[in-house]
């Protein structure tokens, strides 16, 4: 299918899930679950049959704040814990207990942790966007100090760095490279993987303009890539040639040109992402492809108390947690 041929109209968007908080990643799966991760110290769970619950950390020692999840074969979740000052990834099993997974390297305490991943090789890819603290220091175009860190059977190491505010990560259905959100050098970053997980030949895929800041991003089944943009709430694909389409956009001209302002300033700050001007997107953060199809496009947001959705004309790739059936319901523990 052409990408031109994609359009989708804010009056095409659903709404599913009610009374989340930050669900900013999503994750589905082949059953039909959606996976959510939620502030309120762990993850929501929305069944199939409109059901919803949560699985949350119980008896922790401190408040995490789940940014990224990644759903686990057994049931369990890894988190980025995206705290205030502190970062880390921490395990969640299905009885909500909650112990550290990583929480340094090279010997030194994690930032606030933005994203992981697992890929098809059972890798796991997990992004800090910024050392600065706070992390609205980072939200400017001159500074680049995010990295992505590898933990695979060889252990935990940085695979690059002085990258720019660092976001969602996937690895190409290939297997055979990393793609990577710069959201506030506004560039969609790609690098060959090499047979130890080393991170080669640094590639700029697509360069994003004024108003897109690119955060989540997925596969579609024609290698294509689907990049959600916080503050603009803006869906773009890009193919496999690197072009760019505007699928989705839903905001206030006025509000993102403001945003804008401050932006090329260097005085970005949590009010211009705190705030959303828009009919019904809450500042879209994360895009997962579900349903029996893999057709059905739900975007996970900042700000919003559920998630928005609606019908793709092209089927996403699944995911390797796809056939993982998730954690048991509680009334089935």
């Amino acid at each position: 299918m052409s990408e031109n041929k994609i359009n989708i109209d804010i009056n095409e968007i659903t709404l599913v899930g009610s009374n989340l908080n930050r669900p900013e990643c999503v994750l589905a799966n082949a059953s039909g679950r959606l996976f959510m991760a939620d502030w309120r110290g762990g993850v929501a769970v929305l069944e199939p049959d409109g059901n919803e619950w949560l699985l949350l950390a119980r008896d922790a020692d401190f408040e995490i704040k789940p940014n990224g999840i990644c759903l686990l074969e057994d049931g369990s979740f890894l988190l980025t814990h995206l705290g205030a000052e502190e970062g880390g990834v921490y395990h969640l099993s299905e009885s909500g207990e909650l112990t550290p997974f990583l929480i340094e390297i090279n010997g030194e305490p994690l930032p606030p942790t933005n994203y992981i991943h697992l890929d098809r090789q059972g890798r796991y890819w997990i992004t800090v966007s910024t050392r600065l603290m706070p992390r609205a220091k980072g939200y400017r175009p001159d500074n680049a100090d995010g990295y992505v860190i590898l933990l695979d059977n060889q252990g935990a190491r940085i695979v690059s760095d002085n990258l720019g505010y660092t976001n969602e990560c996937v690895v190409h259905p290939d297997g055979k490279r990393l793609y990577v959100n710069e959201t506030f050098t506004r560039k969609l970053t790609a690098f060959d993987i090499t047979e130890q997980g080393e991170l080669i030949n640094k590639q700029t895929i697509a360069e994003f303009g004024a108003g897109t800041y690119p955060d989540g991003l997925t596969f579609d089944a024609e290698g294509g890539v689907w990049i959600t943009s916080i503050v603009s709430n803006r869906v773009i694909r890009v193919d496999p040639e690197g072009q760019q389409h505007l699928v989705l956009e839903d905001n206030d001209p006025a509000h993102v040109a403001w945003v804008e302002t401050a932006f090329q300033a260097g005085e970005m700050n949590r009010p211009h992402l705190d705030n959303v001007k828009s009919q019904r997107l809450q500042n879209i953060s994360s895009l997962a492809f579900g349903g029996p199809d893999l057709r059905t496009a739900y975007l996970g947001c900042l700000l919003g108390e559920s998630l928005a959705s609606f019908k793709s004309p092209i089927a996403g790739h699944p995911p390797a947690h796809w056939h993982f059936s998730g954690p048991k319901r509680p009334d089935q523990l």
